[in-house]
């Protein structure tokens, strides 16, 4: 073979691609798994968070509930509060059993 090659040899520049792609395959995973543990990190630290915004809303559709129910049970205090919240287009309703 002529250019100072033997049988077997790759050419040096698929050499250098080969080896450039396999650096640049470690670099983007090595991106990744970073990424994806700063991700779950922030994840964790939001979780208390969540669970208070979760107690939270439970809490005011219980009001809610409760606020509808005196409201159909005829308490003018709880009609007024529906029906300032109707203007607002929110609507208050019973839970149903």
């Amino acid at each position: 073979m002529g250019g100072g090659q033997q049988a077997g040899e790759l050419p040096l520049p698929v050499v250098f691609v080969v080896v450039s792609l396999f650096v640049l395959m470690a670099f983007e995973t090595g991106q990744a798994i970073h990424d994806r543990s700063a991700l779950e990190g922030l994840r964790h630290s939001q979780q208390a968070t969540v669970q208070e915004a979760v107690k939270l809303r439970q809490q005011l559709q219980t009001l809610a509930s409760k606020t509808a129910e005196l409201a159909a049970a005829g308490d003018s205090g709880a009609k007024t509060v529906v029906d300032q919240m109707k203007r607002q287009h929110i609507t208050l309703a019973a839970p149903k059993n």
